[in-house]
C-alpha cells in the first residue's frame, strides 16, 4: 500500500530534472556563497537587503548592505548591466530576498536568492562579519 509520500503521483526522471534545475537558476545556499567568496573569484555582488542596523549587528562578510527599499536604477547604475545579484534577508520567516529580487529583475538585473538567508549562514556555522 502507497504511504503519504509515494501515494501521489511521482515525477518522471525529466520532469524531476527540468524542476530543479530551473529551482537552481532562481536560487544558490549559503555553503555555494561561502565556497565561491573564500575559494574562487566570486562572479556576483552579494546583498543584505536588511535594514542597517541589522546588517551592522551581523552579515555575511563581503556582503554590501542595500535595503530593499533602497534597490533602483541610479544606485544600480555602478554594476555592468550582466552583473548577478545574489540576495539574501534575515532568513526563512521573511520575505525581504523575494522583494529584492522582484525589484531587481523588474530593472532588468540578473538575480538569485541565497536561501534561508542570515539563519541558514549562521546554522551552517558561518562566521558573521559586523560594522
Amino acid at each position: 500500500m502507497p504511504t503519504a509520500v509515494s501515494r501521489p503521483p511521482v515525477a518522471t526522471a525529466d520532469d524531476a530534472l527540468a524542476h530543479f534545475g530551473r529551482r537552481l537558476s532562481f536560487e544558490t545556499d549559503c555553503s555555494d556563497v561561502n565556497y565561491a567568496l573564500t575559494q574562487e573569484a566570486a562572479d556576483f555582488v552579494l546583498l543584505d537587503v536588511r535594514t542597517p542596523a541589522l546588517y551592522a549587528a551581523g552579515h555575511v562578510p563581503g556582503a554590501i548592505n542595500l535595503p530593499t527599499r533602497m534597490i533602483g536604477a541610479a544606485r544600480l547604475a555602478e554594476y555592468p548591466p550582466d552583473t548577478l545579484f545574489v540576495v539574501y534577508c534575515a532568513g526563512p520567516h521573511c520575505n525581504g530576498a523575494n522583494k529584492a529580487a522582484i525589484k531587481l529583475a523588474e530593472l532588468g538585473r540578473p538575480v538569485k536568492e541565497m536561501i534561508g538567508g542570515l539563519t541558514g549562514w549562521i546554522d551552517e556555522g558561518l562566521g558573521l562579519a559586523r560594522s
